[in-house]
């Protein structure tokens, strides 16, 4: 069986050219077998399972405690059920280090989507130091084990000009797939939406829910229009969401859908909408990552049913 990366190269031309399917054989075999929902990355036609595992809150705090155990068990689940997208980024503490390890030592590499990020400018601005964003991007690729990444973005707009030139420069000689950038803030979706008309990125990384939904405003459509991926963070309103279902039944109506659980019901809200790639919910725990895949398969809600999913969160208490 060849691995995920190297199927990659030999269907890159196909897929750019319009091939219909360009994807892991394994992970097709999981697709076909769990009946997992995927979406296109715009720039290539390459598929990926629409929900996957991101790495920061819980999964950063057990990187952080070295609990290899939780680490190893979230991660073979995820690829066991068929995911691939693991969303990380060098300010998310160990997450990174310890998921390359553990990804080594399972021998499951081929089969993740590795995306992570670059960011020495910090949150507050400022520029960036060439040398520095260069180190931590190699840093990353020695935690992984990888000769190519699979995407890496500019975390939080950081000092684009600066870094967003050397993932492009990256891409250009072949050791980057995909490069785009990331905003979880909508003070500064007019900023994200600036370099998403004016620069040649393949992907952006925002936060969507059923709660937080200004990004389907102006930044969706300005995504499908340029053809652009979209990785949704933060789907469960990082705990905002639970601490308001608390003590609640899913409704009885969600298994329209396939949601049987409040996780899957969030997750096929933040699936749903055409412009979304794929969906990076974090998670420590193999039970809540098993049920987490559940969300990409079978039915997303349509249009009435995801409006009946607003209303239903909108009547129910703030915290």
């Amino acid at each position: 069986m060849i691995s995920r990366r190297e199927w990659l190269k030999l269907t890159a031309a196909g897929a750019a050219a319009g091939a219909a399917l360009s994807i892991n054989p394994r992970l097709l075999e999981a697709i076909q077998r769990q009946d997992l929902i995927t979406r296109a990355i715009p720039s290539s036609g390459e598929q990926l399972p629409v929900v996957g595992l991101g790495s920061s809150a819980t999964f950063s705090q057990a990187a952080r405690a070295e609990d290899y155990e939780a680490i190893r068990g979230v991660l073979q689940t995820m690829v066991r059920e068929g995911g691939a997208v693991f969303d990380t980024a060098p300010g998310y503490g160990a997450s990174e280090e310890v998921a390359g390890h553990v990804a080594n030592e399972l021998g499951i590499r081929d089969d993740i989507f590795w995306a992570t990020k670059v960011n020495v400018a910090g949150r507050g601005g400022g520029s960036a130091d060439p040398e520095a964003a260069r180190a931590q991007i190699e840093s990353s690729f020695r935690y992984f084990n990888v000769s190519t990444m699979d995407l890496i973005q500019v975390h939080n707009l950081g000092d684009i000009p600066t870094q967003l030139g050397i993932l492009k420069e990256l891409r250009d000689e072949g050791r980057v797939r995909y490069i785009g950038v990331t905003s979880t803030s909508e003070a500064r979706y007019p900023d994200l939406a600036d370099v998403m008309r004016n620069e040649p990125i393949d992907f952006i990384g925002v936060d969507y829910a059923v709660d937080n939904r200004s990004a389907a405003d102006m930044i969706f459509p300005l995504a499908q229009e340029r053809e652009i991926g979209v990785l949704v963070y933060a789907p469960f309103g990082r705990t905002r969401l639970w601490n308001r279902v608390e003590g609640r039944e899913v409704p009885a109506w969600a298994a329209e859908f396939d949601a049987h659980s409040w996780a899957q019901f969030f997750l096929k809200f933040a699936a749903a909408h055409p412009a979304v790639t794929a969906v990076t919910p974090a998670t420590s725990q193999p039970r809540h990552m098993a049920d987490n895949m559940g969300g990409a398969g079978g039915r997303l809600p349509d249009v009435d049913q995801q409006r009946r999913m607003i209303e239903l969160v909108e009547d129910l208490p703030t915290v």
